[in-house]
Formats: C-alpha cells, structure tokens, sequence
C-alpha cells in the first residue's frame, strides 16, 4: 500500500494544481479522466467517478524532442502556480496568532498533515495519536498504522473513525487539505481512498487480511455492500478476498468460486476494474471446472486495451493460457505465454512453461 497526500487548487473548470511532495503538476480533464504534466513527466488518469478507483500511464518521452517536451513540461508548471502561490507547508504551519484562535486538537492535526507533507510520519502518528477522537484523526492514524505495517492498530483507529463516519472530512476540509490513500484491491488494481465510509470499511478489510482474520474482514465487506451494492471496487475486493480465504480454508474453494460468479453475474467489460472483474469470474469458473465458459469470459475481456495495464493484461493472458491446457489447446495455450514471454520474460513461471 502507498500513501499519497496532497493539497489542490482549483485554478479553473477542468484544471486543478495538484500540490504534493514531489512538486507541483497541472491536470487537465473531467473529473475522472486526467492528462498531468508535473515533474515526474506527464501521464493520463482514468477513474471511476464515485468510485475512487483511478489508473495511471505515463505518456512516452521518447524520441529526439523528449528533452524538449521535458523542459516545456516544467517551465508549463512553474508558470501554473498562481500569484501569490504559498506552499503547503507554510498553509500547514500555523502562525502565533493563529495558534491563539485554534483549540489544541485540531492544531495536532494540522501539524501531523504538515509532518506528512513532509515525509515525516512517525512525527505524524505521534500527533495524530493525540487526536483519534476526531473523526479525521483517526482516519488519518488508522492509514498511517495500515502503511507502517502495524494493522492491529489500524483496525482501533479505522474502527474509531467508523462510530462517527458522518463527520469523516471535517476538519479536513476546514483547512484545505486533501488526503487519500492508495490501497491494492488486487495485484494489477489500486483503489484511491478518501476520507469516507468506503475508504474507512475497505482500509480495515485490508488490515483484517494482513492478519489473517478472514470472518472479520468479510464482514467489513458485507457492511459496505449494504451501502454500495453496485460498487464494481467492493465487488472486486470481495473477489480477491473470497479467493484469498478459500486458499487458507480447505474445502471452501466451491462456495467461494460460486458466490463470485453470483455477484459478477451482470459484469461487462466496460472499464479496466471492469475487466479485473471478469478475470476473477473467469477464475472462479477455471476452479468450477467450466472451462468453455471460462475462455469465454477472458477472450472478452482481452478484447478491449484502452485503459487496460499491461500487469492486467498479463494476468488475463495467464489465465487463458492455463484454461486452454486444460481444454487440450496447448499450441494456442503456448501463443498467450508468448505474448506474455516479450512483455515480461520473468512473468510467473513462463519461461519455464516455455521451456527456455
């Protein structure tokens, strides 16, 4: 899991100044289809409205105009900050007369964002530990106790911040501060959360599967759907969970594989989440033994590249080629190993499975 936090700033319809670390960037787009230019290059985001879930390219800088595009790119984005630009550490440093006005907690909170800005997060935790009875706080100590591998903690704070959920973003808010957190569903999909009752129940679902309780991060997951029964992130999350646990479960794989088909019944390829879904419905059928409907589930779901990862698209490949060996298609199961043998030789076992 990595951790994201940033400030933004609204500079237009369709423009954002997007604040972090590593520098500032410009985006560019509709909400849920971003082209940024910022000093780790330029990439083009595609999300989900509603549902968090974003993913990102690079744009290729190559070729003999890379080092000028390169250049355009950050003189583009030092020319982006408005007048009067002021960063997000002095907005997030309070001033003495400010301190007079503000009440001790949500001064703790506002110096464990600055120290997160910063990169100094165990600073963070010590001030956000001061000030789980906040809503925000315990949001944000339940993330940081997540990334810092340390889940039972996790699980007090996000269970904190889930009593008063109504209030997630408050403070936050209060002082401009943007904070989201990357979290894997998958191994090829993130999830981008924020503070709100989906990203609250998914963070504890991921701490109850670092420690194994499978019953308790189900249950997580069970509360969510009540919410956001239509949720494709909820539903992909249940999939791998349900996968994770009849694998530490013996004799729950048939139960697990055929509530995955169930919820994934009405699924069409209509996103990359989209897609990541059918790659688990079409694993739930491999281990059903249905292996016609299997192939056809993933030749769908192959058929589409735009917004697809190649880390997706090799995991599609995979499962095909596994699907097509036990259908006795080994000349065609040898094809989709090839492919993904040029997009990455180390892949899994392929090179071995190709006899290389």
């Amino acid at each position: 899991m990595s951790f994201r936090f940033f400030k933004r700033i609204k500079l237009a319809p369709g423009i954002t100044l997007n604040l972090s670390k590593s520098g500032g960037s410009l985006s560019f787009g509709p909400r849920g289809a971003k082209f940024t230019i910022g000093p780790r290059g330029q990439r083009t985001t595609f999300g989900i409205p509603g549902t968090g879930l974003f993913y990102t390219t690079n744009v290729s800088t190559k070729g003999k105009n890379a080092s000028r595009r390169r250049s355009r790119s950050k003189r583009n984005t030092r020319a982006a900050y408005p007048a009067g630009y002021v960063s997000p550490e002095k907005k997030l440093t309070l001033g003495f007369f400010k301190r007079l006005v503000t009440p001790k907690e949500e001064q703790d909170l506002v110096e464990a964002c600055r120290d997160l800005y910063l990169g100094k997060e165990e600073e963070a935790l010590e001030h956000l530990e001061q000030v789980t009875h906040l809503v925000d706080g315990a949001y944000l100590a339940g993330f940081l106790s997540l990334k810092s591998n340390h889940p039972e903690q996790a699980v007090t704070y996000l269970e904190k911040a889930m009593e008063n959920h109504e209030e997630l973003g408050r403070y936050l808010s209060k002082y401009g501060i943007s904070a989201t957190f990357n979290i894997h569903i998958t191994d090829e999909i993130s999830a981008c959360l924020g503070p709100h009752v989906r990203g609250v129940l998914l963070g504890l679902v991921e701490a109850y599967q670092h420690m194994e309780q499978w019953d308790k991060a189900v249950l997580s997951l069970d509360r969510l759907i009540d919410i956001e029964p239509a949720d494709v992130v909820v539903m992909l999350s249940f999939s791998e969970l349900l996968l994770d646990m009849a694998g530490s479960r013996p004799g729950t794989l048939k139960d697990a594989c055929t509530r995955i088909v169930k919820i994934t019944q009405d699924v069409e390829n209509e996103s990359p989440v989209h897609t990541a879904l059918l790659l688990y419905k079409a694993r739930a059928l491999r281990h059903l033994g249905l292996m016609d409907a299997s192939r056809e589930i993933l030749t769908i779901a192959l058929r589409r590249k735009k917004g697809r990862s190649d880390e997706l698209r090799k995991a599609l490949f995979y499962e095909r080629s596994l699907v097509l060996q036990e259908l006795g298609q080994k000349g065609r199961a040898r094809k989709d190993l090839e492919k993904i043998y040029v997009m990455d030789p180390d892949y899994e076992d392929v090179a071995g499975r190709l006899g290389l």
